[in-house]
């Protein structure tokens, strides 16, 4: 049974050209890049290398990246700065359909006295700007705003965001973790403050993360013990998943074009096909703008779930919607938030695509899908 992978939005596969880059920094050169020695000088060079690779993706400059263990660790350290930095301020806004790295930290931090507002998103999943002009004041340490949503795929006006987050005096801060490698980011020209990226979202390996920090914006350090990234991020540095990063970096920029292109043009095939064979179907953020290779589909009357178990049989692998809440029986919190009818909801499937996606996997979702959701609503009191 052949692989069908459609659940990049979960993770990737790390890309044969990124494992190489990092193989050797095993066994072979194995040495601790803050050694003195030239063993680990060697190593200092090439972590040097990946630091300008990753900011030349981000449109940065290389100080102001500092490695993560994850995009998790990235957000925790985010936020918990802000609050650090502006001790007196003891608000926080984020949305409703923020990753639960972002809205779990959010919502724990209340039960510290923290007052955190969480902005709504219209049916679209759409952000109101009015309602964070409304809801940011002087007591306001940090604003948290995810760049595009890991459900939905939906692109939320980040800069907009970042810009009244500027003038209230807060710090803003994106979850980036979906963006980058996706659609084109340049820091250089933007106001947002912090910027969180996970490597395994674009093939590198898993355990590696990225937080940028403008240069002047004041930070207070989630890890502390040694004098690594600067004295921002204390622990030696996983080298060969941070060169790993580096080269999956340097891949996605000159990958980008495709990314819009040709990976949009299948995204769009499987949206226009499903709907025009299966009935009572639906694209969840449809009429927003939204990443190239995100497709969140709902099907009325029928579970995720058992659309996923059947696709699986089939080979087919994607998901019901962030592999960190999988497993729980609730519809998903984001398209809750977007008001999304139970019975769409419970049947949203999220198709994630990547540079490795051919035609012929999409062909195989075509193909296979409409049989199995009109068997499931054939079963169903509901779809009859």
């Amino acid at each position: 049974m052949k692989e069908i992978y459609l659940d990049n939005n979960a993770t990737t596969r790390v890309d044969e050209a990124v494992f190489e880059e990092m193989r050797p920094y095993f066994c072979e050169l194995y040495g601790n890049p803050s050694s003195m020695h030239f063993f680990g000088g060697q190593v200092q060079k090439k972590v040097d290398e990946a630091r300008s690779r990753v900011a030349a993706l981000l449109g940065a400059l290389p100080e102001e990246i500092i490695f993560t263990a994850c995009g998790t660790e990235s957000d925790n350290a985010a936020i918990r700065s802000a609050l650090e930095v502006f001790p007196e301020k003891r608000h926080i806004i984020t949305t409703r359909v923020e990753h639960p790295a972002v809205l779990t930290l959010c919502r724990n931090l209340t039960k510290k006295g923290y007052r955190v507002t969480e902005l709504n998103v219209d049916n679209a999943g759409r952000l109101d700007l009015d309602e964070l002009k409304s809801a940011i004041d002087d007591n306001t340490a940090i604003v948290s705003v995810m760049y595009a949503n890991n459900e939905t795929g939906v692109i939320f006006p980040v800069e907009e965001v970042a810009a009244i987050a500027k003038e209230k005096g807060a710090l803003f801060h994106t979850d980036a973790v979906q963006a980058v490698g996706k659609i084109p980011l340049n820091m250089a020209s933007s106001s947002i403050d912090m910027l969180s990226l996970s490597g395994h979202k674009l093939h590198a390996p898993k355990g590696i993360g990225v937080l940028y920090l403008r240069k002047g914006v004041p930070f207070r350090p989630f890890m502390v013990g040694g004098h690594q990234e600067r004295n921002r991020r204390a622990g030696t540095e996983s080298t060969s998943s941070i060169i790993a990063l580096g080269k999956a970096c340097e891949l996605a920029a000159t990958s980008m074009d495709d990314e819009n292109t040709r990976v949009k043009a299948m995204r769009d095939r499987l949206e226009k096909e499903l709907l025009a064979i299966i009935p009572d179907a639906r694209i969840n953020g449809g009429g927003a703008d939204r990443l190239p290779n995100t497709a969140s589909v709902a099907f009325e009357f029928v579970e995720g779930e058992a659309i996923l178990l059947l696709l699986s049989e089939k080979g087919i692998c994607a998901s019901s919607g962030s592999a960190c809440t999988s497993g729980s029986l609730e519809p998903s919190h984001v398209l809750r938030a977007m008001g999304v009818p139970f019975t769409c909801a419970h049947g949203s499937i999220r198709f994630s695509l990547s540079r490795f996606t051919t035609d012929d996997d999409i062909d195989a979702v075509i193909r296979e899908l409409p049989p199995i959701v009109k068997r499931l609503r054939d079963m169903s009191p509901f779809g009859r």
